[in-house]
């Protein structure tokens, strides 16, 4: 059967079977030294950054990285995003889907084969098993071996560095909503909230099993990311392919020597096999059991240097390439496969959003007002015939250090306001509040308007008096028993 059209295999477990365990050979080359960079990367990142202090003044906390849960603020370096601001979030959540729509439609599951966590975890452990059980056959003859008292002490050995990354990893994990020195300090002084303790056991656990013992289980039978990656690669995505057409008939180098015109390159060492995270065999086509980690490549590859024979007899190329390979034209450069139309709508949606939130986060202010009017009573008739409505304002000070901030009423003729502080006989069109670095100070403001005045829009002001000219504007209603328009 040709593999260049896409087809459904079973997965090499067996359907409804127990595991078989699936023991990756070590292997050398450009692919498997990528995923080392990756790992390296993905792995320093996520355990470091909780660690990284940025200085935002006395009034903000310096982790580089902190989602503050208690006081609904997520920090980013120079970035400090608020609950009503968390059309960013959304944002950067939309981008890295679309951004994973655009790197599949391009170069298959990349994702998978090199970023994703279970990726990441499972490659970590599975270079655990390599230090203590030995490569790929030492593997499979001790798990065929009896139980020993040699084999338990490994297994013991192996299980406990399992358990002190997953540990780790559930540590880590906590660290970015909390301040990562104090909570550790608190952590192992039993101080830390119940909340803490239940995040991590759980995250052990799970990175524990998932990736200590189900492994490819995981990619193949329990996420869903596979199956939405089939709707978006086509006959223009750069797979990992086996050419059939230079691979088939397979033989050995032996029978190979003894009838040359009846063989192909591929000499059935069964190493794309042998070295393959999930145990595929890719010479059987495309499958969601491929996660297209490219390390099938790199081993025959290597195959194919030691028997003379040409390199690429798996390869990283679109259907469409290999089918012209196939008929004996040239394939065109890797490159030239990323350029077609929906990679570049794919792009420009993408980068259309990350251009508007850079635009939005550039002309965003740090200050905010919003009123809120009492509605029960709507007003209040004073003694002497005037009027007197009460609001809810509340000043947002989105910098980390205290703000002198001036809210002035507009329309409202004859209008005058005071708080519940300073008392009525300090009425005036203008007041005048140091709001508190990094919070919002809620204010309780009585509005008073002459006898007669009819019902009218009105508006608060809100201008922050250092010198950077930025304000805000809340705009509600003054209620009469006059009414009007």
């Amino acid at each position: 059967m040709s593999n260049l059209e896409p087809a459904v295999h079973h997965s090499p477990l067996g359907d409804y079977q127990a595991r078989k365990s699936v023991h990756p050979k070590r292997i050398d080359g450009a692919f498997r030294r990528f995923k080392w960079l990756i790992m390296a990367v993905t792995l320093a990142i996520y355990y470091a950054t909780p660690w990284i202090r940025w200085d935002r003044g006395a009034y903000a906390p310096n982790q580089a990285v902190l989602i503050d849960l208690e006081h609904r603020r997520f920090y980013m370096f120079d970035i400090e995003i608020w609950p009503h601001e968390f059309y960013f979030v959304a944002g950067l959540l939309i981008m890295a889907g679309i951004g994973l729509f655009l790197v599949t439609s391009a170069v298959g599951r990349a994702w998978c084969g090199y970023s994703c966590p279970q990726t990441v975890w499972t490659d970590l452990f599975q270079h655990v098993d390599r230090f203590f059980d030995g490569d790929r056959n030492a593997r499979m003859r001790l798990d065929a071996a009896p139980w020993t008292w040699g084999k338990v002490g490994r297994r013991l050995s192996k299980w406990t560095i399992y358990l002190a990354i997953a540990f780790w990893t559930g540590g880590a994990w906590i660290m970015y909503f909390a301040d990562a020195p104090t909570l550790t300090r608190d952590f192992w002084a039993g101080d830390a909230t119940s909340i803490a303790y239940g995040t991590v056991a759980v995250l052990t656990a799970t990175t524990f099993i998932l990736g200590g013992f189900m492994r490819e289980q995981v990619c193949i039978y329990m996420c869903p990311w596979p199956r939405i990656q089939t709707a978006l690669m086509d006959e223009h995505s750069l797979l990992v392919t086996y050419k059939d057409w230079r691979g088939e008939q397979r033989g050995s180098i032996k029978k190979a020597e003894k009838d040359p015109a009846a063989y192909g390159d591929c000499v059935d060492c069964n190493m794309c096999v042998a070295v393959c995270p999930t145990g595929w065999d890719i010479r059987m086509g495309p499958d969601i059991s491929c996660i297209t980690c490219g390390l099938c490549i790199d081993a025959c590859d290597r195959v194919m240097g030691e028997v003379g024979r040409p390199r690429g007899l798996i390869d990283y190329i679109t259907l469409e390439d290999a089918k012209a390979e196939a008929a004996g034209r040239a394939p065109r450069a890797a490159w030239r496969a990323l350029l077609r139309a929906r990679t570049i709508v794919y792009f420009v949606v993408w980068a259309s959003i990350g251009a508007g939130l850079l635009f939005l986060m550039g002309t965003r202010t740090h200050t905010d007002i919003s009123v809120a009017s009492d509605r029960n009573p709507v007003f209040t008739v004073m003694r002497d015939g005037s009027v007197r409505n009460n609001f809810t304002v509340k000043l947002r000070n989105m910098e980390s250090r205290p703000r002198l901030m001036r809210v002035t009423l507009t329309g409202l003729e004859g209008g005058a306001m005071w708080t519940d502080t300073m008392g009525a006989e300090r009425a005036a069109r203008q007041l005048e509040f140091t709001v508190p670095a990094d919070e919002t100070q809620s204010l309780r403001i009585y509005i008073v308007a002459p006898n007669g005045t009819q019902t009218q829009d009105i508006a608060f002001n809100l201008l922050a008096l250092d010198g950077q000219g930025e304000g805000d504007v809340a705009e509600t209603r003054f209620e009469t028993p006059a009414g009007g328009s």
